[in-house]
């Protein structure tokens, strides 16, 4: 599934005849950086990194992106915790125990 992912991403990237040039150029950034830098600042409460990501990618684009990352980190502490998808994810969030 990650790997439709990043190759739906890589043509994204690519394909650049619908944009004009000053686009492509202010667009340097690929979704996945831009939610990645996008959450680090969310973390830190630093709104004018949050405001910097958010201006790479459009808001679709980094919505994907941050769910992305989501599900890889929930998976990745999953495995690292040998515990269930949800049971991570909930206690990520806070929510008690099903």
């Amino acid at each position: 599934m990650f790997d439709m992912v990043r190759r739906y991403a890589a043509r994204l990237r690519t394909s650049t005849h619908a944009q004009p040039t000053d686009a492509r150029e202010r667009r340097a950034h690929n979704l996945f950086e831009a939610a990645a830098v996008y959450v680090v600042a969310r973390a830190r409460d630093d709104q004018d990194g949050v405001e910097e990501a958010a201006a790479w990618v459009s808001p679709e684009a980094l919505s994907f992106g941050v769910s992305e990352l989501a599900c890889r980190a929930v998976v990745a502490l999953a495995r690292e915790r040998d515990q269930p998808l949800g049971a991570v994810a909930r206690d990520l969030l806070g929510l008690p125990a099903v």
